[in-house]
């Protein structure tokens, strides 16, 4: 029986792959014997198990590299952790006894491929982003195969990995959602203007500021312009529709849809323009449904990987990039403004996106992965 250990975590842009991964080879192989490992702390201790597969805990931190003295206790942690992980991932290894380990990122996928290399097992990573984590950076030296979403990555790793360009999977729910029907769902008339915004599940206080800016000139200008906006579920944003209330935005009005939560793939669907973070799901789904975008990148995030993600989007002609630290009201209205008053505009920013989307990545994922498997 084909038994396959996937590592990665931290973050649900680490998660969410290795599952999709899982997915693709089950497809495949009915029968293969699936399992995760991951920090216990982490996203991924909920969701593998919700998900049904067989979890090993491993305590792994990255180091920090700001030092002040919260980061120098968790720098004694990291390394205190960094002592015990290689036991740990080769008791992991010893009890599953994989035939093949996948990582997709995040500090735990490190200890657990690198000791499977060492042992001979056949190894293999994803990489989500245009500008590779420190851990897949060091991966690259050692896994037999590397998975890139894009190929702007490879000049990031080592020289001599083994690079294949297969893209991110993407929900089925993206694929199947008819721009006509996710309208009909909401209630938003077929020729209407569209604006989605979102800062991810647990919000971003940027983007919500953004989203406030655009409220208010859409109420000032009279311009009708449809906005669905997704605040986040972060505690500190529950009173945000309070606080446009406050400021004078008609919350009710019936071409707003403001909530902490939506269903994305209904959103992104009936919008003709998104504006958003530039985290590698979110961008492969705006890839995926071919829709235009404003993308502010966090800097908040390892090695600005955000920024390189954004910018592939904006040389292929699919996205503006705005920087936070370029960010005004003013820009973002001047921004939004421009591309919803010019439909032709937002129609090629479109079709470029659907341009680089990569259609058949679960065959490229398990082409790369059968070689492995076989061998």
């Amino acid at each position: 029986m084909l038994r396959i250990l996937l590592a990665g975590g931290g973050t649900a842009g680490h998660v969410n792959p290795a599952l999709a991964i899982a997915e693709i080879i089950k497809d495949k192989n009915p029968d293969a014997e699936f399992a995760f490992a991951g920090t216990p702390d982490g996203l991924e201790s909920r969701l593998i198990p919700k998900a049904g597969y067989k979890f090993y805990p491993i305590k792994v931190k990255g180091f920090q590299r700001k030092l002040n003295f919260n980061n120098i206790k968790r720098n004694v942690k990291a390394a205190s952790y960094l002592l015990t992980a290689g036991k740990r991932a080769n008791k992991i290894l010893s009890e599953f006894k994989p035939d093949l380990v996948i990582g997709t990122g995040g500090y735990v996928a490190g200890p657990i491929v690198r000791s499977a290399a060492k042992k001979g097992i056949k190894t293999a990573i994803h990489e989500q982003n245009a500008f590779p984590g420190v851990t897949n950076k060091l991966l690259s030296k050692v896994a037999d195969k590397v998975m890139l979403t894009v190929s702007e990555a490879k000049k990031y790793l080592d020289s001599s990995a083994d690079c294949t360009v297969t893209g991110l999977p993407v929900r089925k729910s993206f694929l199947a959602m008819e721009k006509s029907d996710a309208r009909k769902k909401l209630g938003i008339p077929g020729n209407a203007i569209c604006v989605l915004s979102t800062g991810g599940s647990l919000g971003a206080r940027t983007i919500n500021n953004a989203a406030s800016a655009l409220f208010k000139w859409y109420q000032e200008s009279g311009r009708e312009v449809y906005h669905i906006h997704s605040y986040g579920t972060y505690p500190g944003y529950k009173d945000y529709v309070s606080e446009l209330s406050r400021k004078g935005i008609d919350t009710h009005s019936k071409r707003l849809i403001i909530s902490d939560y939506v269903d994305m793939s209904v959103c992104m669907a009936a919008s003709d323009l998104v504006i958003s973070r530039c985290g590698a799901s979110t961008l492969y789904e705006l890839e995926s449904m071919g829709r235009g975008s404003v993308l502010i990148p966090s800097p908040n995030v390892a090695g600005n990987h955000q920024y390189y993600n954004g910018m592939v989007l904006q040389n292929a002609g699919a996205a503006v990039v705005i920087e936070e630290k370029d960010l005004t009201d003013d820009r973002i209205v001047k921004t939004v403004s421009e591309l919803i008053s010019d439909r032709d505009r937002l129609s090629e920013l479109s079709k470029n996106a659907k341009k680089i989307y990569i259609s058949d990545t679960n065959d490229r994922i398990y082409s790369v992965l059968s070689e492995l498997i076989k061998a």
